[in-house]
């Protein structure tokens, strides 16, 4: 389960890049903004704030799920719907991206369909 929480090849974030603000795009429409990045080893994810499209909810997109990040125009793409981002395990606190249970039932939920 380990690809899921990785960039693909040439998609890796660089140590001082900021995604934060970046657009993000599921295969069907908008998902939100990246709120925040990863600062779990070993888990690379985004904080997505969803805004009212899921009652203001965020979502953890983990980073296998990314399949092109446009820096240019500040668009990050995920091989998702917006359904199965809004099915997914509920982010609730900022400690569940800390916490190693939620985002391994996270990275179950979402490991069948990572990009590889």
């Amino acid at each position: 389960m380990t690809g899921i929480w990785n960039y693909l090849p040439g998609l890796e974030r660089m140590a001082d890049e900021d995604l934060t603000g970046y657009a993000v795009e599921a295969v069907d429409g908008s998902v939100g903004s990246v709120d925040r990045q990863s600062e779990v080893p070993g888990y690379d994810h985004l904080v997505v704030d969803t805004g009212v499209w899921v009652f203001g909810r965020s979502v953890v997109i983990p980073a296998g799920l990314v399949t092109s990040i446009d820096r240019a125009a500040r668009v990050i793409r995920v091989a998702r719907t917006k359904e199965d981002i809004k099915q997914a395990p509920a982010f609730e606190h900022d400690q569940d991206t800390s916490s190693t249970r939620y985002l391994d039932e996270l990275g179950a939920y979402h490991a069948p369909v990572a990009v590889r």
